[in-house]
């Protein structure tokens, strides 16, 4: 199997910087986009439960419409692609059960071989302590989906610019969300760094790994 070395996951993750211009006329590939879009279906959760949904936002009018709703930011018009993550606002026993059917009939195993499972997850989420927060904690699986989404852009050479800089209740409203149990997090510009977007040449400010990782 082919690898990324080490070298090269570094130097794409030096390369990426939150992108603060596009270029309108620069436009992503399908094909790569497809590979984008895949990183996210692939992305970890916890459980596996995926309690969030990821909408493209493809229509130029919807685009303008989030733009104001988004402190006016030019991304969310400019760049190629834009995604609104969005998290489910409660979970329920059928959305466990639908989960434990989708994996035992993926994996050719028998209907209630997984109980112990089911049962795990509603004790936990659906009936227990963290069903109080459980909203809190779909918003936290959408931020590992992001991660994911942004390491996968800067091995492609995508730019990107993560971006919580929005009203989400005004979102929510704008995309029909709550109608589907769901409600935005945050959202992603995709696309190209415009030539003259002077953050492109910006050092990156980090604090030291000794500060920030311990080795015990």
């Amino acid at each position: 199997m082919t690898t990324v070395s080490a070298s090269t996951l570094i130097t794409r993750l030096n390369w990426r910087y939150a992108t603060k211009k596009f270029d309108p006329a620069k436009k992503i590939p399908t094909a790569t986009w497809t590979a984008l879009e895949q990183a996210l279906v692939l992305s970890a959760s916890s459980y596996g439960l995926q309690p969030y949904r990821f909408i493209v936002a493809s229509d130029p009018r919807l685009r303008e419409a989030l733009k104001p709703l988004s402190w006016g930011q030019a991304q969310v018009t400019d760049a190629s692609h834009y995604i609104v993550f969005a998290r489910k606002r409660s979970l329920t026993e059928a959305d466990v059960e639908k989960f434990v059917n989708l994996t035992t009939d993926t994996r050719g195993l028998a209907r209630g071989s997984l109980k112990g499972y089911y049962d795990m997850m509603v004790g936990d989420l659906v009936k227990g302590p963290r069903s109080a927060w459980v909203q809190e904690w779909a918003a936290r699986q959408t931020y590992i989906a992001l991660g994911n989404l942004l390491t996968s852009a800067a091995l492609l050479g995508i730019d990107a610019c993560p971006m919580e800089g929005l009203d989400p209740v005004k979102y929510d409203e704008v995309l029909g969300l709550p109608a589907q149990g769901y409600s935005t997090v945050c959202a992603c510009a995709l696309g190209y760094r415009a030539a003259d977007d002077k953050y492109a040449t910006a050092k990156k400010v980090r604090l030291p790994a000794g500060e920030l990782i311990q080795h015990r």
